[in-house]
């Protein structure tokens, strides 16, 4: 079954939080709503989960229309960031919950509870209690319970910001077989771009209550289509076309010839190479180690340009390099 989301809108105190949103999940998706603080995603997950109204627009599931149904009977499974345990019941007991308040058989629900144990691979830990396990393995039982009642959808709001980056990076990609194996239609708020381009099949980039741009997370990486989506999707140089003109001219090979107006070129760091040379046009401010990349920033026809550019030798802060984009993968948003 499909969501479909037709022109929502949502307002508190004469501030407009959601402004005439339409999106369609498909099913078996994985859905990320990214952006800033304040953007209106968590607004949207809530009112789709039925926590609070809309004050306008039409939001149905499988051609049922929501507007009425409140987020009890919607049969949607909801996992927090806070986890929200119960602290005085057990894991095996926090998970059955859902199936024990709708008068589930008993060994069902034992059933259930254990095979959830072994999907989030918990399966010795069923009789221990929230505050014995890690943050991470409480987000886990968080999710199993939410799975617990065979949810039509999961919505998901930030449930890993509280975790440490390696914690963090683990539970996304368990959290990603997981929803593949199970095929449940998935929404997840998040404002941590990489987390979105490792998870999503597809990506809901919203500023100031508004969509900017819905796409596979290539499509929103590789060709945005808007200045903000180009700056908040990873990190980016953007180039004034006047500046284009007179500095790198071969980069208007991929300009949109029917463009009508002044844009700007986007050029990812990885897509723009540098090579030592006493002779060359640019110069290295400076270096920042990442681990398994180095990232310069390059002084070059009046501009500063991010750079990766690996650890080669000869690359460090003073050094004369050649600067070199291939126009190919350059593209453009409206300035």
């Amino acid at each position: 079954m499909t969501l479909d989301l037709d022109k929502l809108h949502k307002t508190f105190d004469g501030f407009v939080a959601l402004d005439g949103i339409s999106l369609t999940v498909q099913e078996h998706e994985f859905v990320c709503l990214l952006g800033p603080s304040g953007c209106g995603k968590t607004t949207l997950l809530r009112i789709i989960a039925g926590l609070i109204p809309a004050d306008g627009g039409r939001l149905t599931f499988g051609g049922r229309d929501l507007g009425a149904v409140p987020a009890r009977e919607r049969g949607f499974g909801i996992v927090f960031q806070s986890y929200s345990l119960f602290p005085n019941m057990t894991v095996a007991e926090n998970i059955g919950y859902g199936l024990r308040i709708r008068k589930v058989h008993r060994e069902t629900v034992a059933a259930r509870v254990d095979s959830l144990l072994g999907l989030i691979k918990l399966s010795e830990f069923g009789g221990r209690f929230p505050h014995q396990l890690s943050g991470g393995q409480q987000q886990r039982v968080a999710l199993a319970r939410a799975l617990a009642v065979d949810p039509a959808l999961i919505l998901l709001d930030e449930p890993l910001s509280a975790l440490d980056a390696k914690v963090r990076a683990e539970l996304r990609i368990e959290i990603r077989d997981l929803q593949r194996r199970l095929g449940i239609p998935t929404i997840m708020v998040t404002h941590d771009q990489e987390e979105a381009l490792v998870l999503a099949d597809k990506i809901v980039c919203m500023n100031q209550g508004r969509i900017e741009q819905v796409g596979s997370p290539a499509e929103l990486y590789l060709t945005p289509r808007t200045r903000f989506v180009a700056d908040f999707m990873g990190s980016s140089n953007l180039l004034p076309e006047d500046w284009v003109r007179e500095a790198a001219p071969a980069l208007l090979a991929s300009r949109p010839a029917a463009a009508d107006g002044a844009l700007i070129a986007c050029v990812r760091p990885e897509q723009i190479s540098l090579t030592p040379s006493a002779g060359g046009d640019g110069r290295v401010v400076d270096v920042t180690f990442l681990g398994n990349i180095s990232r310069a920033r390059v002084a070059w026809k009046g501009r500063d340009l991010l750079v990766q550019t690996g650890h080669v030798d000869g690359i460090v802060p003073g050094a004369r390099v050649a600067v070199s984009v291939v126009p190919s993968v350059c593209g453009w948003v409206r300035a």
